[in-house]
């Protein structure tokens, strides 16, 4: 979703998230502050990193970022985006678009679901155990 010209909102609920591995990629962006989908996905741990499918009844937490054109490619890059992950808009709390990497939900089928909807807490508590 365009804000601006060669500007898109881009929601980030894993390994993109300030603090993150993959953060890096977002060094050119502006942070738009934290968000939460609408209650319609599923998050659920691929190992390393979550996935974010649609049709579901889960808010997931994540946060939003303005990206230029280069950013989103490398974005695209990370994300396998359309081979792996699919770059979709979604709806967020409050009425906002942005866009995202949803993976199918055949390609998440047996992977255990984060019923809380966040990354951040569900690692947390998985290193805890």
């Amino acid at each position: 979703m365009r804000d601006g010209p060669e500007r898109f909102r881009v929601f980030v609920y894993g390994t993109l998230l300030a603090g993150e591995p993959n953060h890096a990629l977002l060094s050119r962006a502006r942070h738009a502050g934290a968000a939460r989908t609408r209650p319609e996905f599923e998050l659920v741990d691929l190992g390393a990193f979550p996935a974010m499918v649609a049709g579901g009844a889960t808010a997931v937490v994540g946060e939003v970022y303005e990206v230029d054109a280069g950013t989103l490619a490398a974005l695209d890059r990370l994300e396998g985006h359309p081979e792996f992950y699919r770059r979709e808009p979604v709806d967020l709390e409050g009425g906002e678009r942005a866009l995202t990497y949803l993976l199918d939900a055949a390609q998440a089928a047996g992977a255990p679901r984060i019923a809380s909807g966040d990354w951040r807490a569900h690692r947390a508590a998985r290193r805890a155990r």
